[in-house]
């Protein structure tokens, strides 16, 4: 069973948009380090936290704080650009799907 054209350029936009504000989120927990005296657990910050956070701490057991500096923000902000362009870039494995399902249908 294949999937249709549409149902895999939803994929594709849904997955884009989804690492999209993954990374942005990340991006912002790299600013946030630079203001330590910030409470990451009240106001709009919260909502940066509570997403990231699950990722973030199991991260820092494994890599320590480099220099009094948490790179784990960052080798996430990696991870999922990678994640993103291996998926929905242009040579990416879901973009290639929706090329392959609208060239049967043409």
């Amino acid at each position: 069973m294949t999937a249709s054209p549409a149902a895999l350029q939803w994929l594709q936009l849904g997955l884009g948009v989804g690492l999209g504000l993954w990374t942005l989120l990340f991006l912002f927990r790299i600013v946030l380090t630079w203001y330590p005296q910030l409470d990451l657990e009240r106001g709009v910050l919260r909502w940066i936290r509570v997403p990231t956070e699950p990722l973030l701490a199991p991260t820092r057991r494994w890599i320590q704080p480099i220099g009094g500096v948490d790179v784990a923000p960052v080798i996430w902000v990696g991870l999922t650009s990678l994640l993103r362009e291996l998926l929905v870039g242009q040579q990416g494995l879901v973009t290639q799907l929706v090329r392959q399902a609208s060239e049967r249908l043409a």
